[in-house]
């Protein structure tokens, strides 16, 4: 098999089983196929046809082997979502060589760290971003792409499904970030097995791209291109703001949205039955949907707005390793395995569960990764031989689930550290050697609780050897750590409860109590109107009891998720279409109360002429 981009299929070299199918076509393959004038991608008010973004993608291809990058090579994509971004993408692959996604919106140390990790041997970024590591080449992404007068057919380069095609990094239970390894017969696999589950099934679909390069998701979004279908990015400000958002679906026509039970919660008022088209499908996944939501998907379903499907699966599985349908009949579940993944579900002594009974879940088939970059001691932890006595190879996920009927799973939780956190994978371990690390803390607990400021949460408790102000706190985790992995409350204790063996006791430990600046005042008292109505919605957002016209609302622990209650909050109480970005702009009360008033003047217009005022 070859990794080009030809105008026509690629004739295919013999595959070993089990890593692919031997009918199974790599997705440049499949990608070659599509008509060359059918709209590929779609960012703003730019687009590109699919002949367009092949040739971008040779291009690219040419200019990576010109620089020594071929297969097994990893290039490090620092870039935003659009249209160089699809086309460094698929151009690292038509080279043979596998991508490392950076989203640039990560904090300058933790890109440094994934580039170093993964011993990259090229970063590619936008121009305006300054080198994440010294001594790593890095070239501007228009390098690549333009057209160039020494331009040349791009010579052919043998691949196999066992080829290494991207690494992808999720939080590390040993503090640090450790990067899975994926292959190009287990990325074409991902695209099959959605088409043979019926949930990839347009012809010339609209899929919205709305994950972080950097989250595996984003892997089922632009794997989508090769099928055929067009690729809509979202940008941030649209991801963010439900409104935005649903407008989007309908102003773009988006067949498929992939998106977190945390942001399809508020965006589901939002879409109508006289939007088009429908039914629009919703790949929910990230995290588990709670019963409410799952009946309120149910509800739309029946109402022919939406076909939604509950996807389950770890990075290490490629993506996705299970389905199930939301219908109206069911408590919530994570549906079947999908058809090219196996399953056992296993008790404590490693022995089959019966049905009804809960073990965890170990996965295998030829979607299960290679491993841990540069990590044999964990890959060994985590890939091991069927506990069941074949020697297939199997991931063991941590997850516990239960044995429903006719292979169903329903999803009960970690059996680890680990959590799902408005669809972002963490490893609360990480999250304590960054805090316990900083100066002046001796010890640190890091703990989910489900109501922290009106949204679950992360919490931090820290014993320090010298107090350290939250905001310093607050500020340099930011600076180390992604955004979602920040602690949206701060304790500090004296001590840490212990049981009676001497561990520490989480359960034992209090939650936070969530207060304004001491100086404050009462939300009732020492405000104008419009700052006491928006005070009163903080309130019920974030808790807090004592709002004063300086406060800050996320550094009373509001994150993106709250920004989305609070804006939902105005246009309910106050009929204020507020969008997120506003917030963010706006952070302390009184800004943000000023501006509201000038959206309601704008509202109201001009008052009318000849009157007195």
């Amino acid at each position: 098999m070859t990794a080009v981009l030809p105008e026509r299929p690629s004739t295919l070299a013999a595959r070993p089983e089990p890593l692919a199918a031997p009918d199974l076509l790599d997705l440049l393959d499949r990608l070659a196929l599509v008509p060359a004038a059918r709209t590929a991608v779609v960012a703003g008010d730019r687009a590109l046809s699919f002949g367009t973004l092949r040739a971008q993608a040779m291009r690219v291809a040419g200019r990576l082997a010109e620089r020594g990058i071929g297969p097994e090579s990893v290039v490090a994509l620092c870039l935003p979502r659009g249209t160089e971004l699809v086309a460094a993408l698929l151009g690292t692959l038509c080279a043979g060589a596998a991508y490392l996604p950076v989203d640039p919106r990560l904090p300058a140390e933790r890109r440094r760290y994934l580039v170093e990790d993964a011993g990259a041997d090229l970063v590619v970024t936008t121009s305006d971003l300054e080198p994440i590591v010294e001594g790593t080449p890095h070239l501007a992404v228009a390098a690549l792409t333009a057209p160039g007068p020494r331009d040349r057919p791009f010579a052919p380069v043998a691949v196999s499904p066992e080829t290494l095609a991207y690494v992808i990094y999720t939080s590390g239970s040993t503090g640090r970030p450790k990067g899975v390894e994926i292959v190009r017969g287990a990325a074409s696999a991902l695209l099959a097995e959605l088409e043979d589950a019926g949930i990839a099934v347009t012809e010339g679909g609209r899929v919205g791209w709305n994950a972080s390069p950097s989250f595996d998701a984003s892997v089922q979004q632009w794997v989508r291109v090769c099928r055929g279908d067009t690729l809509v990015m979202i940008d941030e400000e649209t991801r963010a703001d439900p409104a935005l958002l649903a407008r989007l679906i309908d102003e773009q026509a988006l067949t498929d949205l992939d998106i977190t039970p945390s942001h399809a919660d508020p965006l589901l008022d939002l879409l109508t039955a006289d939007g088009g088209p429908r039914p629009l499908t919703l790949l929910v996944g990230g995290e588990a949907i709670g019963p409410a939501l799952w009946r309120r998907l149910a509800e739309r379903g029946a109402a022919g707005v939406l076909r939604t499907v509950n996807l389950y699966g770890p990075t290490e599985c490629t993506v996705d390793s299970t389905a199930g349908w939301v219908d109206g009949a069911d408590e919530p579940h994570i549906g079947t395995v999908l058809p090219g993944l196996r399953m056992r579900v296993l008790d404590g002594r490693l022995e089959p569960v019966a049905e009804g009974e809960s073990g965890e879940l170990y996965l295998a088939g030829p979607r299960v990764g290679r491993g841990y970059r540069r990590r044999p001691g964990l890959t060994a932890e985590r890939f091991v031989a069927d506990p069941g006595g074949s020697g297939e190879r199997m991931y063991r996920t941590g997850d516990l689930v239960r044995l429903l009927p006719d292979g169903r799973l329903g999803y009960l939780g970690r059996a680890d550290g680990q959590i799902k956190l408005r669809g972002h994978r963490i490893e609360l371990r990480e999250v304590e050697a960054a805090l316990a690390a900083l100066p002046g803390i001796a010890e640190a607990v890091v703990l989910l609780r489900e109501e922290v400021h009106g949204a679950p949460g992360l919490v931090a408790y820290h014993r320090g050897v010298e107090p350290v102000a939250e905001a310093a706190l607050r500020s340099a985790l930011a600076a180390a750590l992604p955004a979602y992995m920040v602690p949206s409350a701060f304790v500090p204790v004296d001590r840490f409860p212990t049981t009676p063996n001497g561990k520490i006791d989480r359960a034992a430990l209090p939650a936070p109590a969530v207060s304004a600046s001491p100086q404050s005042p009462p939300a009732t008292g020492g405000l104008t109107p419009s700052q006491e109505l928006i005070a009163g919605v903080w309130a019920a957002v974030l808790g807090a009891s004592r709002i004063g016209p300086d406060d800050n609302f996320f550094k009373l622990g509001g994150h993106s998720l709250l920004a989305i209650k609070l804006v939902s909050r105005v246009r309910a109480e106050l009929g204020v279409s507020l969008p997120v970005k506003a917030v963010y702009a706006n952070p302390r009360l009184r800004d943000l109360a000023s501006h509201i008033d000038t959206l309601v003047a704008a509202a109201a217009g001009p008052a009318p002429s000849g009157q007195d005022g």
